[in-house]
């Protein structure tokens, strides 16, 4: 305890040292916060790539001191900009006395830009030989000890800004995060697709199964919701003849927090008319390999240890032939409900009285056929039960044209032949409505807009939704999805043993 209060007395007697310096400042009439335009030629990696056109020759770079090391007439600083680190030698005689003083009274941590000579030291690290150096903004913070960095967890997450300046790989994590995203647009873009913007405020929060937050809007007094998915909107502009749209934004699910999950993430959808399924197979195969290849410089991605493989041509199976296959149980051979309750009682499979012979097969696929799904693998035909939105098999209809892609035993997309026959559509509705009756708080209710849409008429169409972030935690080995959410969503401080 003793040792935590002197530590607790340094801190402050460290960050009132900080605010003294910038009285001291003010009072000379050098307000650091004042500064507006700064004009930097060069980033810290440009200077090094390029080091055999700039030595000799004058740049400027700014960005936040690391490290400094006061030696007299001379010291040594690093500065860290967006692109690394560089490394400055500071001379009071290439400064002048009064500005080598100026210099050594900055704090780590603090804004500067520095005008210098590119050279390399005796040791040969390529570095800059101050003239000028200018500080832009004053740290009144400590950053942490550079030796020890930002690892508590809670406090990463909470303080991304300091966890982004003490930890470059973080940077980096995200700095990929968007190339995976502007990657993806760029493939669409070629393929003809048109990027739109969809409603978050929704009064129906339909197209996938969850549960919406809710809110309520004063100026019209009516209750809505946070979407949870992009589907019945983009679908209305499949009517509109939009014939192949996507969106990349944010949905909001009201379910628990986990490595996978969070209550607000990145989805993205896209829907093309004139396709199916089939078509949605081959495009999401396409879409991983060319975002692999632009990012990563390869189709093969190593995630926690486990290498996957995207060169070949990703396996397609059944969610019948997948039990079969994981639980040794065909659902082919279970005639009703409650051959169906028997085979998932004899399997210590848990479902509910509300569920359906489609229900416990996919609750069968959940508990044994999702954690071998390590290398890229369409799960295809998924029961009526659990796909209100879907075509059914021609010839089959207690099956639909769906299915989900997964990778590491994670679901990565879901995917349909998307169900255009208005009549069956609202059956689908009744049915889900049934559920909600029920109890279920994650089943879809009737959409009349959306309803009279179909009416209208859509063309056969394949859609898809992709779900960003777990694609992000893949291409960047990060073990949760915390890791690629520059703030995910935290308990409120003070709440956290609530």
């Amino acid at each position: 305890m003793a040792q935590q209060q002197k530590k607790e007395a340094d801190q402050s007697q460290l960050l009132k040292v900080r605010r003294e310096k910038l009285d001291q400042l003010m009072q000379e009439g050098k307000n650091p916060f004042e500064i507006m335009k700064y004009d930097v030629s060069h980033h810290s990696q440009e200077v090094k790539t390029d080091f055999e056109a700039l030595e000799g020759k004058q740049v400027t770079i700014a960005g936040r001191l690391m490290s400094k090391r006061v030696m007299g007439k001379a010291s040594f600083c690093h500065v860290q900009d967006l692109q690394g680190t560089i490394q400055s030698y500071v001379a009071r005689d290439s400064l002048g006395e009064d500005e080598y003083k100026a210099f050594k009274k900055l704090d780590i941590g603090d804004i500067v830009g520095i005008t210098g000579n590119v050279f390399k030291t005796k040791t040969g690290e390529i570095s800059l030989h101050a003239e000028v150096v200018t500080l832009l903004s004053k740290s009144l913070q400590i950053l942490p000890e550079k030796f020890h960095g930002l690892t508590n967890t809670d406090l990463r997450y909470r303080q991304r800004y300091v966890d982004l300046i003490m930890n470059p790989d973080v940077k980096d994590t995200f700095i990929k995060r968007s190339k995976i995203i502007s990657t993806i647009r760029k493939y669409l873009d070629s393929q003809g697709f048109m990027e739109v913007e969809t409603p978050m405020l929704v009064s129906n929060a339909g197209g996938a199964a969850a549960r919406p937050f809710t809110t309520h809007f004063n100026a019209l007094d009516e209750d809505l919701k946070l979407r949870i998915s992009l589907e019945l909107y983009l679908k209305r502009l499949i009517v509109g003849g939009l014939e192949r749209v996507y969106e990349i934004g944010r949905v909001f699910r009201n379910e628990g927090l986990d490595t996978r999950h969070n209550p607000e993430f990145t989805l993205m959808e896209l829907y093309q008319a004139y396709t199916d399924y089939h078509g949605m197979m081959d495009l999401t195969e396409n879409l991983y390999r060319y975002v692999a290849q632009e990012v990563l410089g390869t189709t093969t991605i190593v995630y926690q240890g486990t290498e996957m493989d995207l060169s070949r041509p990703f396996e397609r199976i059944t969610m019948v032939e997948a039990v079969k296959k994981y639980a040794g149980v065909d659902f082919d051979q279970i005639k009703d409900l409650e051959e169906a309750r028997a085979a998932a009682k004899e399997h210590h499979v848990e479902y509910e009285e509300r569920h359906k012979k489609g229900d416990i097969l996919s609750l069968f696929f959940e508990e044994y056929a999702e954690e071998h799904l390590i290398q890229p693998t369409f799960v295809m035909d998924h029961p009526i039960e659990i796909s209100p939105l879907t075509k059914k098999k021609p010839g089959n209809p207690e099956y639909t044209e769906r299915f989900e892609f997964f990778m590491n035993g994670w679901e990565m997309a879901n995917a349909y032949s998307e169900l255009n026959d208005p009549i069956d559509q609202r059956e689908r509705f009744k049915s889900q409505e049934e559920l909600l009756a029920q109890g279920d708080e994650e089943a879809n209710t009737t959409d009349e807009d959306f309803m009279n849409a179909l009416e209208i008429g859509m063309p056969p169409t394949g859609g898809i939704g992709f779900g960003i972030d777990r694609m992000c935690m893949l291409f960047t080995d990060s073990a949760a999805i915390r890791d690629v959410l520059l703030f995910p969503t935290m308990k409120t401080l003070g709440k956290e043993n609530q």
